[in-house]
């Protein structure tokens, strides 16, 4: 991760209360026009940020393994779902199938995916800011500014934008 990602995350790390209390209150917005807000700010960050020069999502964090997820990768790798469960994954206190190690077993050296289209819908979803209904991932949103530099730049952005 280059310099200023660094930077990014450890500003979202001394900003988290102050970003907690944002989208707090950004939930008093209307539906339409947070996601809006959201989307605008999503695509003009990821004209600016590569994934591949952070990946520390995939470096910190498990997606959740839903049984389709699971079925689809199995196929992949041409192994029985129960074997590929039992290679890498495991139950979190949810009761959901996540990674039973970080980093991800499927990221490579070079940040890349080596199971990039058959990976779990979580990580196709991610960051989730370029979703609908943005007022239910407030809180999801708040947590990946910690892990993600593109959604605190994504936040400070909405954060500036709102500013009289």
């Amino acid at each position: 991760m280059n310099d200023d990602l660094r930077a990014k995350l450890k500003d979202a790390t001394t900003q988290q209360k102050q970003t907690k209390k944002f989208l707090t209150n950004l939930k008093k917005q209307k539906a339409k026009k947070l996601d809006t807000l959201f989307h605008k700010a999503h695509e003009e960050v990821f004209q600016k940020i590569d994934c591949l020069d952070c990946a520390n999502c995939c470096k910190t964090t498990s997606p959740i393994f839903r049984d389709v997820d699971i079925e689809r990768i199995s196929s992949y790798f041409k192994m029985k779902a129960a074997e590929f469960v039992k290679t890498y994954l495991r139950l979190d206190d949810d009761g959901d199938y996540v990674l039973q190690n970080a980093p991800c077993a499927f990221l490579g050296e070079d940040n890349k995916c080596s199971i990039y289209d058959h990976r779990p819908l979580a990580c196709r979803e991610y960051p989730h800011t370029d979703r609908k209904n943005m007022y239910q991932l407030l809180d999801l949103s708040h947590r990946n500014t910690l892990i993600c530099p593109a959604v605190h730049d994504i936040v400070c952005k909405i954060r500036k934008n709102l500013q009289p």
